[in-house]
């Protein structure tokens, strides 16, 4: 099987970039990764888009990566549209990949753009709404909360303003770990402060402003016991990477130093399991699945980006990818084993409580983090000696779980 590589990747600053069209966010990001590969446009033999809001929220229901791309000069090539809620961009990575495997070009583009930020807030909001079966979205979300049942409720711990039903979803989970294995509520401040504090030292964050957990402890309550710095911001943005087969580096004149090896990568769907279930968890599924093709364990991973929409996200991730065992994500945490120079790094970026949240743009920002982490180019946020990375990033909600899942482990290039 031949080797596949990241030549080029590239995105926008995250956050409210309520000026700025689609097209202008897409360019931005497409023109750096293009740069960062070393290559032009007319190199590129086939392109994926990710852009899970343009419909909904800008009109473009039909064709939009078309539409943006010949905006941008992405033209006369094969183009596909792809949607997986906030897993968008993974798909899109995962299935430029599948298109080299099948050899039908030997540079490819994948982009993921959206535009979260518009005027009429409500109807933003009820985007996220359409993240799982509509036909019985009560039920879902009745289904959701129960599995929190059982836990009190503080006074004053509801905010008064409108926020997603997604963290009426975390919120659930946090209060089922807490009740099932005994996780607090410091302890999931404590993965919010940590990334907090990582974004410190990301200029691509669209929040740089750190937290102690007191302070995140004691921030405006969104639903129990998430409050607001422990839930992803609503953003804007847009990020590209530039996929070769060996014979596309070679093609495009590539610097093979910089250049970073896909060692695994694979999707996986939902199934309907039961919440204790952990061990059909699709995350963790697919985790088993990309450590068996890469060749290496959960122990080998120096450097991890995973899925935190809300910090409880970080949690079932870590657990999922068998970095540690069900349960001990909070505790693990709170020692500080997930925090820059702890035992395994993970969303150094700031991760989507602080990079920020643009659905369809995330999952090639969190493969952007890794490849500056895996080429030394982090500066003060470096993971020393980082030689393999894993990226998590989920979409939507079936069941229990994401709908979607991806889970991508990179390597330096020998």
């Amino acid at each position: 099987m031949n080797d596949i590589y990241i030549a080029g990747i590239a995105m926008t600053v995250f956050g409210r970039h309520l000026e700025r069209p689609l097209d202008n966010l897409a360019q931005e990001a497409l023109d750096g990764a293009l740069k960062d590969a070393g290559c032009q446009a007319s190199d590129i033999g086939t392109a994926f888009y990710a852009g899970a809001t343009n419909g909904y929220l800008q009109g473009q229901i039909l064709v939009p990566g078309q539409v943006v791309f010949g905006k941008i000069g992405i033209t006369g090539i094969p183009t596909f549209n792809v949607e997986a809620a906030c897993a968008s961009g993974s798909s899109a990575f995962h299935l430029a990949i599948q298109s080299l495997r099948a050899g039908s070009t030997d540079v490819v583009l994948a982009l993921g753009v959206e535009k979260l930020n518009i005027p009429d807030k409500a109807k933003m909001f009820s985007v996220f709404q359409g993240g799982w079966d509509v036909s019985r979205a009560e039920q879902n979300l009745a289904d959701m909360l129960s599995l929190g049942a059982g836990v009190e409720v503080p006074l004053g711990s509801e905010s008064d303003k409108p926020y997603s039903e997604v963290m009426q979803v975390y919120a659930s989970m946090c209060r089922y770990y807490m009740k099932t294995y005994g996780i607090t509520q410091r302890q999931v401040a404590a993965v919010c402060a940590k990334n907090h504090n990582h974004s410190v030292h990301n200029p691509f964050s669209q929040i740089r402003k750190p937290y102690t957990i007191d302070e995140v402890l004691a921030a405006p309550p969104i639903t129990y016991p998430l409050t607001l710095p422990m839930c992803a911001p609503v953003s804007d943005g847009a990020s590209a990477a530039i996929v070769c087969t060996e014979e596309g580096l070679k093609r495009i004149g590539a610097d093979r130093s910089r250049c970073i090896k896909v060692a695994a990568s694979v999707m996986r769907s939902f199934t309907h399991r039961r919440i204790d279930q952990v061990e059909l968890a699709a995350g963790r599924l697919a985790a088993q699945q990309a450590y068996e093709i890469a060749g290496v364990g959960p122990d080998d991973i120096d450097v991890a980006e995973v899925h935190d929409a809300s910090a409880m996200g970080e949690i079932i991730q870590v657990e999922n990818l068998q970095f540690v065992a069900p349960g001990e994500g909070g505790p693990a945490a709170e020692r500080g084993e997930f925090t820059h120079g702890g035992r395994l790094p993970v969303n150094v970026s700031g991760g989507l409580e602080s990079k920020g949240h643009p659905l369809s743009a995330t999952g090639i920002g969190q493969l952007f983090e890794l490849v500056t982490q895996l080429r030394g180019e982090a500066g003060a946020r470096q993971v020393e000696g980082a030689r393999i990375a894993l990226q998590e990033n989920g979409g939507g909600l079936a069941g229990v779980e994401e709908a979607v899942v991806a889970v991508n482990i990179l390597s330096k290039a020998s």
